[in-house]
C-alpha cells in the first residue's frame, strides 16, 4: 500500500472517529437523562466524574410508575397529538396554497403580500400573544381546542418555505397543465403537491417540533387538566417542591421519545427540504 492510500485511510479514520466523538458529546446529556430515569433519587448525581454515571447501579421503574400515577399520560398525549394534528393540517394545506399563490399566480398586491409575509416572519410571537389571548377570550374560545389551534394554523415561515420551493418549479410545467385544461386548484393538487414531498416533510417536522415544545400558548389558553399538553405536564414536576429529579428525568424521557422517533424516520426529508428551499441555518 503506497503512501497516498495510507494517508487516505488515515484521513477517513480520523474523520469518522472525530464524528463519533462529537456525536457522543452531543448525545451524552440525553443518555444521562435516560439512565437517570431508571435510578433511585440518591444515585442520580453520584459518580458524575465517571462513565458509570451512564449505567444505573440499582435499576428501578419507580420513577415511571409515579409519572403514570400523577398524570393522565394517555389523555395528555391525545391532547398534544390532536393539537399538533390540527395545526399541521392547516399549515400544510392553507400555508402551502398561499405559498403557491405567491410563487405562481399573478394577482394584484402579490408583491405587498410577499413583503407582509417576510415582515411578519421577524415578529416574535411574544409581541402578539397578549392580543391573541384577548381575542380568543372575546370569542369564548379559552380552554377550547379552537382557541388552542386556530391562531397557529398558518405560519409565515412555512408560507415562505413553500414559496421558496414552488418558485423553483418550471413555469412550463404549470403552462402545460393549463393547456390540458387544469385550473389553478387542480394544477396544485394534481401536479404541484406530488412533486413537493420534501418541502411538505420539512414543514411537517418544523411544525411538529414547534408545537410539541410549545409551552406559553397552551399555558395561557388552557385552564384545566382536560386540555393539558405535554409541556404543561412536564412543568407540573419541575415547578413543585420538593423536586424529585428521578421523576423529572422519567417524564422528560417520555416527552422526548416522539421527537426522537420522528427525527430517525424523517431526517432525510428534513435535510433535502432545507437544501431545496435554500433556507440557511
Amino acid at each position: 500500500m503506497n503512501n497516498k492510500k495510507i494517508n487516505k485511510v488515515l484521513g477517513n479514520v480520523i474523520f469518522y472517529l472525530g464524528n463519533i466523538i462529537v456525536g457522543l458529546i452531543f448525545v451524552s446529556p440525553l443518555l444521562w437523562m435516560l439512565a437517570s430515569s431508571f435510578k433511585p433519587e440518591l444515585e442520580i448525581f453520584s459518580n458524575l466524574n465517571s462513565l458509570t454515571t451512564f449505567i444505573p447501579a440499582h435499576f428501578t421503574l419507580q420513577n415511571y410508575v409515579e409519572v403514570f400515577q400523577r398524570l393522565k399520560v394517555f389523555t395528555i398525549l391525545k391532547n398534544t397529538l390532536l393539537y399538533i394534528g390540527i395545526v399541521l393540517l392547516g399549515d400544510l394545506v392553507l400555508g402551502s396554497m398561499f405559498g403557491y399563490a405567491l410563487a405562481k399566480l399573478k394577482y394584484r398586491f402579490r408583491g405587498i403580500s410577499l413583503t407582509l409575509v417576510i415582515a411578519l416572519m421577524s415578529m416574535p410571537v411574544e409581541a402578539i400573544i397578549l392580543p391573541m389571548y384577548i381575542e380568543m377570550a372575546q370569542l369564548g374560545w379559552v380552554n377550547t381546542m379552537m382557541g388552542l389551534t386556530i391562531p397557529f394554523m398558518m405560519n409565515c415561515f412555512s408560507i415562505y418555505m413553500f414559496y421558496s420551493y414552488f418558485i423553483s418549479i418550471p413555469d412550463e410545467l404549470i403552462e402545460a397543465a393549463k393547456v390540458d385544461g387544469c385550473g389553478p386548484v387542480r394544477t396544485y393538487f394534481s401536479i404541484v403537491m406530488p412533486i413537493s414531498k420534501t418541502v411538505f416533510a420539512t414543514v411537517f417536522i418544523l411544525d411538529f417540533v414547534s408545537r410539541w415544545n410549545d409551552f406559553m400558548w397552551p399555558f395561557l389558553i388552557t385552564t384545566g387538566e382536560e386540555k393539558r399538553t405535554v409541556q404543561l405536564a412536564v412543568q407540573i414536576f419541575v415547578g413543585v417542591s420538593p423536586i424529585h429529579y428521578g421523576v423529572i428525568m422519567a417524564v422528560l424521557t417520555l416527552a422526548s421519545i416522539p421527537m426522537i422517533i420522528m427525527y430517525i424516520f424523517m431526517q432525510k426529508f428534513y435535510v433535502e427540504g432545507i437544501a431545496s428551499t435554500g433556507i440557511k441555518g
